[in-house]
């Protein structure tokens, strides 16, 4: 009996000990929820305590079964918007790519059924479940078994992920094609169609996946979708230097490769309706062709010319201390150089464009020279202008974007200019009409940048004036300014300086790459 009453002693031990260790446990889990839900609530003042109960709930159901394929982002359903989609529901969508079996066993595409906004490359993403390959309603269409880190991803007016596709490698920037009608045509349907019309012409819309200089392929995604219709392969001697730009009609698709023979780029033209097969090139007039536009008038087309050589399948830079780069506007029919500008400084190679509606380019600088040389980063030109005209920095301190700029956004109804320097680590924020900056913010690793306020299914998608921001870390991070009321306000200073808040950055388990593209 008493070596009986020892072992009883020993076992209420044994549980007292265990339930002091679950209390612990339970105590310092809620004390770090608590302290982490106190500062989430100063990002995110939407933040609820029961978004923790409902992710781990969509996490737990997310680990329980492998072989049905569903969304890799559980902690999504714990936002308000989506707590009506069923993730065991989700279904892989094979692509529609007829070129080859062996091109579509590349890439697999989870869709959740929700309007585009914006679409993003992204150098580093979860990896996919397996799939079971008799599972009904299911394809797998990736040869890698592992996985895959590079994708691309459709995301929403919430800043969520709607579809997400996988890419054999990294990509660069992403196209979206213009809606197929004359420029004429394009003015006159802005104003007269209704949600239902244009969510159904968003359906017949592609967007360009450009691989990663210097790739040999681009690929033909639906917008809508995300599913891969077709990849295209750089003709002979030939590689991409990762943009392209369609006509204004969405008809035509212009592409900056290198020659790898003569190291001179080219503008390679595709035809969208012959499933972009290539139908002429034309030249560069420059080396290393990057990012290229279209001019407003819709017949000019404008190309940055890094200067910078580089061999077939290599980055490594030749020449840069001969380095020769230049903005250039050529026919976009004819390929005919209509007018070329060099910059002050032969190793400001140029590379990042965006364009404001009344025709004026803005440009984005990486310095190849030495670290302590201060050149301005951020050019505007306008056509017969003699020269760039740069934006002013505070103290014409340029540094602080480490020479390199990433992405350049420009909001043309409230004449604003957003970029973005990864090695920096910020965004910053330019009033155009005094071409002074607002103001700049920290976002470690940002890169992609676009507009906020954009127009789709004929409505704003929000009322804020500003910038969406993405970068490595997976976050989306609105910039909002604030313009002057309009007792302080002018027409050469609309804006106050200092406006620019962080409402609520988005965080994705993935990493962001380095463009972001509005529909």
């Amino acid at each position: 009996m008493k070596a009986r009453r020892v072992s009883m002693v020993d076992k209420y031990k044994k549980y007292d000990t265990l339930l002091g260790t679950i209390s612990a446990t339970v105590s310092a889990t809620a004390m770090l929820v608590g302290v982490h839900h106190y500062y989430r609530k100063q990002r995110q003042p939407d933040a609820e305590l029961k978004d923790y109960l409902v992710g781990l709930g969509a996490q737990a159901r997310l680990l329980s079964t492998t072989n049905i394929p569903r969304l890799q982002y559980a902690f999504q359903q714990a936002k308000k918007g989506y707590q009506h989609y069923d993730v065991d529901g989700c279904e892989m969508q094979m692509s529609q790519n007829d070129r080859s079996t062996d091109l579509l066993a590349r890439h697999t595409t989870t869709i959740i059924s929700r309007p585009v906004c914006w679409v993003s490359g992204v150098a580093s993403m979860p990896k996919k479940i397996n799939l079971d390959r008799h599972h009904k309603g299911t394809v797998n269409q990736n040869n890698n078994d592992s996985g895959v880190d590079f994708g691309v991803v459709g995301i929403d007016a919430d800043r969520q992920i709607v579809w997400q596709t996988t890419m054999p490698e990294r990509v660069h920037d992403i196209v979206v094609q213009p809606f197929s009608h004359s420029a004429d045509e394009l003015v006159n349907a802005s104003d007269s169609h209704n949600d239902s019309d244009n969510d159904s012409r968003n359906h017949e819309r592609d967007v360009v996946v450009m691989g990663r200089r210097p790739s040999e392929q681009f690929w033909v995604l639906d917008t809508a979708t995300g599913q891969v219709k077709t990849t295209i392969a750089a003709s002979e001697n030939r590689h991409f230097y990762g943009h392209a730009c369609y006509s204004l009609d969405g008809r035509l698709l212009y592409v900056t490769e290198n020659d790898t023979v003569s190291l001179n780029g080219k503008v390679g033209i595709y035809d969208v309706s012959s499933a972009y097969k290539k139908i002429a090139e034309f030249d560069s007039h420059g080396i290393g062709p990057h990012e290229l536009i279209m001019h407003p008038d819709a017949e000019t087309l404008i190309v940055a010319n890094g200067g910078i050589k580089t061999e077939q399948a290599s980055r490594e830079e030749l020449n840069l201390d001969t380095m020769h780069p230049s903005l250039v506007y050529l026919n976009r029919h004819t390929g005919q150089l209509l007018e070329q500008v060099t910059p002050e400084h032969n190793q400001m190679s140029i590379r990042h464009l965006g364009m404001h509606d009344d025709g004026t380019v803005m440009i984005g600088i990486q310095f190849q020279g030495e670290k302590h040389i201060n050149v301005p980063l951020v050019l505007t030109h306008k056509r017969g202008d003699a020269e760039f005209a740069p934006l002013t920095m505070p103290n014409n301190q340029w540094q602080r974007f480490h020479q390199y700029i990433a992405s350049v956004a420009v909001d043309s109804e409230h004449d604003l200019l957003c970029v973005t320097t990864p090695i920096g680590g910020c965004a910053a924020v330019f009033d155009l009409n005094t071409r002074k900056l607002i103001d700049g913010v920290d976002l470690p690793d940002c890169a992609g940048a676009s507009v906020l306020l954009d127009k789709v299914s004929g409505e704003s998608i929000s009322d804020k004036v500003g910038f969406i921001v993405s970068d490595g870390q997976g976050q989306l991070t609105a910039l909002e300014v604030k313009a002057l009321s309009h007792a302080e306000s002018s027409d050469s200073e609309p804006f106050d300086k200092n406006s620019i808040v962080l409402p609520n950055s988005k965080g994705h388990a993935m990493s962001f790459d380095n463009h972001l593209q509005a529909l």
